[in-house]
């Protein structure tokens, strides 16, 4: 009887151990790979069809010469984004001259967006068997004036196009790769302290210690205090002020009360003449 009851105890046991090792093994199986981890082959004609990708997820897919590219990617505020591109050319013996090259990023109202860093257009000659593009991004903000272009949290989409070849090179098969990188940062970067004026004092005046003497005047100087002349050191008397334009609106106005007068007395003699005849 003691027998049969250590045996129960001891299979009740192994059947608890078994039951809580089982979690802990599912805990411990490595983990399946995430969809950001998965290639992404294809891409958008527009930004209504624009693929989307995930920071990091590469992108590798064939296409050909002439065709816009489209990818979408969400940014959150704080974030810097960057996007690097490469462009695997066609055969040389199949192309008739360089090309051009672009990669564009917009934010979620179709706003063309500047490049802080990187070579945003890059021209590939006849014999090059490839070019490299890349895009750095301003760090997105928490919020922007609505006058401003400020990048702001939200969808933004990269396109990728040619911009100037041959014509003859339309169509020639292409491969392109294209991974975006995301790198955080304060969400709130207004609260800065600029270090430097943006724009340096040119040209500027210095101060006089007490005694020091007044420099000369430099050639400008000169002609200024010509142009002005000597009654402008309040010396003058009652005629300092006078210039050309007060003789020209005092004669103006003498001219005016004369010929007011004349009119007036020549219309009233006229109409005493015409009252006195028959």
């Amino acid at each position: 009887m003691r027998t049969a009851h250590l045996l129960y105890a001891t299979a009740t046991t192994a059947l608890l151990l078994a039951a809580s090792a089982a979690p802990a093994a599912a805990d411990t199986a490595s983990p399946s790979p995430s969809g950001s981890a998965e290639t992404v082959t294809r891409a958008g004609t527009s930004f209504l069809t624009a693929t989307t990708v995930q920071p990091g997820q590469q992108v590798q897919l064939s296409a050909s010469t002439g065709d816009y590219l489209y990818w979408s990617f969400a940014s959150a505020a704080g974030q810097t984004d960057s996007v690097a591109v490469t462009v695997t050319l066609p055969p040389t013996a199949n192309r008739h001259g360089a090309a051009t090259w672009t990669v564009d990023v917009f934010d979620g109202l179709r706003r063309r967006q500047a490049c802080t860093a990187g070579a945003q257009t890059a021209t590939a000659e006849a014999e090059a068997e490839s070019v490299s593009l890349d895009c750095t991004l301003r760090q997105v903000r928490s919020w922007a004036e609505p006058w401003s272009g400020d990048p702001l949290p939200g969808t933004y989409y990269v396109r990728l196009s040619v911009t100037d070849l041959p014509e003859t090179d339309l169509g020639l098969p292409i491969q392109a790769e294209m991974r975006i990188a995301s790198k955080g940062g304060d969400a709130d970067p207004e609260g800065g302290d600029l270090k430097a004026p943006l724009v340096p004092a040119v040209n500027a005046g210095a101060t006089l210690a007490p005694g020091d003497a007044v420099p000369s005047p430099g050639p400008s100087s000169s002609v200024s205090a010509a142009g002005a002349g000597s009654d402008d050191d309040g010396k003058g008397g009652w005629f300092s002020g006078l210039t050309s334009r007060w003789f020209w609106t005092a004669g103006g106005g003498v001219l005016a009360a004369l010929l007011g007068v004349a009119g007036y007395s020549l219309t009233r003699h006229r109409h005493g003449w015409f009252s006195a005849r028959p």
